[in-house]
């Protein structure tokens, strides 16, 4: 009896596991999260959204100080060319505006950008359950979340999604 008990608690934790769930859709929180755009306005997450809707997005996010976001990124221009009907939306988490305008610069980083203006503690991030960057996100045309983790630009399942 005692290991049935102790399996059934097992059982309960894993379930209980933020780190077990992939969201298919984001919460009311992070679509009213808040990003700063190119021009310096706020801008809700869900607005985000809504300007690509119908379309495939990819989002990416990065700090221009973060040396595994740099060295990933050939391989994101590399997803951007083999997949020109997509927007790839860049959301940074630098640690101040004019960094993240110096590394877009610096690093030729072309697609849409926004600065994460509540950082990792925000409704964003933490509905991410954000702890590492580069991070990599799916959003499909119906607007699912097909990909909710990957760290590395050249995970297979990014790979497989975009075709």
């Amino acid at each position: 009896m005692k290991k049935y008990v102790l399996l059934l608690v097992f059982m309960l934790s894993l379930t209980n596991c933020k780190a077990q769930v992939e969201a298919e859709k984001f919460s009311k929180e992070a679509l009213a999260d808040v990003f700063i755009d190119q021009e310096g306005s706020n801008v809700m997450f869900s607005d985000i959204l809504k300007k690509y809707e119908g379309k495939q997005i990819f989002i990416d996010i990065w700090a221009s100080w973060c040396k595994d976001c740099i060295k990933g990124m050939p391989k994101v221009k590399q997803l951007q060319n083999n997949n020109p009907d997509t927007v790839f939306l860049y959301l940074s988490l630098d640690k101040s505006l004019q960094s993240w305008k110096r590394g877009i610069e610096k690093h030729q980083v072309e697609g849409e950008h926004y600065y994460m203006k509540s950082g990792w503690k925000g409704e964003f991030a933490t509905f991410l359950d954000l702890d590492w960057i580069p991070r990599y996100l799916i959003i499909n045309k119906s607007g699912d979340i097909t990909l909710f983790r990957a760290i590395k630009a050249d995970d297979k399942n990014i790979k497989a999604i975009l075709k």
